[in-house]
């Protein structure tokens, strides 16, 4: 038998990396124990010695760069995004959760309550309602909170009334009975006439100030301003029980509190690879069938008595393990990710679809990579 040495090793092909090499660079492996081969190789220069540029190109980025939308519905999303590095999809993820401006109520005015939810409670169930308004016709409100820099371009008023008569059951209150008030708020502003004084209230002056009635704006005539969800209950009232206030909601973003965030949640997953490295026949087909929890595999009927076991739906895979994680399995089931194609998922909360919430959060990042730009030139 030959001794083996590197004199007569076979030559490394110029140009392109062996197999166990562009395995390791494009996939991670999902072995019984834990992932190994988890980073991402970020090196212009880690592959010169064979001849391969793992330089960043724009215009590789731009050959190889597609999404595919797989699922589309009024409140969700799913697609895949094929040809990015990891940095790229989580920054979408977070523009998505956190910055991303939606309509939310922020100012609650109680005049009358007399239930058992305490009204900081109930202001906060208020601010958690989702609101169905674009939030690209509003305008942010100034950080001073003043009643007359609140107007139709930038605040909505809600009011809610609702009371259980005794005798009655208890009533509950639900978004629904949110209404809105296109020409602004209606309770009148209280100003004290003295230090010593009863409050009077001002006829002419509300907390808002509205130059026109927001259902005579184009955006708004066959558009009403509505909860996303009309059965969301807010509270439950007893017989001789009261509730009646005002919600204004104005324009913000989930960074600076939860209710503002578009997205009941936004995330996402690398592709999964399962790959059989032999045939697995008869009954070990059936058994690797029965481990998988996810419905990954399926058994093909070869005739004559012979099974063959197959992978019919890898999408499904959660890579649990469950395949490979008995004796010997590892040699007949690998399980991969694909390190550049990923997932993604967007649940919508209701104030704007899933596709233009991706579209907005794509406008965002261009507009802070400018800023970079601007700043860098």
């Amino acid at each position: 038998m030959p001794k083996v040495s590197a004199l007569n090793m076979p030559d490394v092909p110029m140009g392109q990396l062996p197999p166990h090499l562009e395995l390791q660079r494009t996939r991670v492996s999902c072995d019984k124990d834990a992932p190994t081969h988890t980073e991402n190789v970020q090196s212009a220069g880690a592959y010169t010695s064979v001849g391969v540029d793992n330089s960043l190109c724009l215009d590789q980025f731009r050959k190889n760069f597609r999404v595919t939308v797989v699922r589309l519905t009024e409140d969700d999303m799913e697609f895949d995004m094929i040809g990015i590095d990891p940095s790229i999809a989580n920054a979408f993820r977070r523009i998505l959760i956190s910055e991303v401006p939606t309509m939310a109520i922020e100012k609650v005015l109680i005049k009358n309550s007399t239930t058992l939810v305490q009204d900081e409670v109930l202001a906060h169930r208020l601010g958690l309602i989702p609101i169905k308004a674009d939030p690209r016709l509003f305008e942010y409100t100034s950080e001073n909170d003043n009643p007359n820099e609140k107007n139709e371009k930038n605040t909505i008023v809600f009011k809610l009334h609702a009371k259980c008569k005794r005798g009655e059951p208890r009533l509950p209150v639900k978004s629904d009975q949110l209404k809105w008030l296109p020409g602004g708020s209606e309770f009148k502003v209280e100003k004290p006439s003295g230090p010593d004084s009863t409050p009077e209230t001002s006829p002419q002056n509300t907390y808002t100030n509205f130059s026109c009635n927001q259902d005579s704006m184009p955006q708004f005539a066959n558009n009403p301003i509505v909860p996303k969800h009309p059965d969301i209950i807010i509270s439950k009232l007893g017989p001789g029980q009261e509730i009646e206030l005002e919600a204004h909601a104005v324009k913000g973003m989930g960074k600076t509190h939860a209710k503002w965030s578009p997205v009941s949640t936004a995330w996402y997953r690398m592709l999964p690879e399962v790959v059989l490295l032999q045939d697995i026949e008869d009954e070990l087909a059936e058994e690797l069938v029965k481990k998988c929890p996810a419905k990954v595999f399926d058994i093909e009927d070869l005739g004559k008595g012979k099974k063959k076991a197959t992978v019919a739906r890898p999408r499904s895979c959660t890579l649990c393990r469950e395949c490979i994680r008995e004796e010997n399995w590892e040699k007949r089931v690998s399980l991969r990710r694909v390190k550049d194609h990923f997932i993604f998922t967007i649940e919508s909360s209701g104030a704007l679809p899933p596709e233009e919430l991706f579209t907005e959060a794509v406008k965002i990042l261009e507009e802070k990579c400018e800023r970079v730009i601007a700043e860098l030139s």
